[in-house]
């Protein structure tokens, strides 16, 4: 085994773990308890494939896939700041982001 079929098994390996780690996190974004959870699963969704991205570009020895990799994280930062600003309460006492697992406790404690 010489030098590059090394890295192509390690290449491979590696875009293995990340598919696993994006179900992962696919599932987490669905299930997650809060809407900062599901928001940050998107966003490490987004990593991984990113990251997915830049390693097939090595294995393949394709240049033109690191500029798909740059503009998909610019996408990526752009719609994750969106959310962030459309999901996230800049008033957490409005009654319409109450959906959070913590928001009855906190509430609770706010009346005693």
């Amino acid at each position: 085994m010489d030098v590059q079929q090394a890295y192509d098994a390690l290449y491979t390996f590696a875009l293995i773990v990340i598919s696993l780690l994006l179900c992962v996190m696919l599932f987490r974004s669905v299930k997650g308890p809060g809407v900062t959870d599901r928001l940050l699963s998107i966003n490490m969704v987004g990593t991984l494939v990113i990251a997915g991205i830049v390693i097939l570009s090595r294995l393949l020895g394709e240049a033109w896939l690191l500029d798909v990799a740059l503009i998909y994280t610019m996408i990526s930062l752009v719609s994750v700041l969106i959310l962030a600003r459309v999901l996230i309460p800049s008033r957490p006492s409005r009654k319409r982001f109450r959906d959070d697992p913590g928001a009855e406790e906190q509430e609770g404690e706010s009346h005693v």
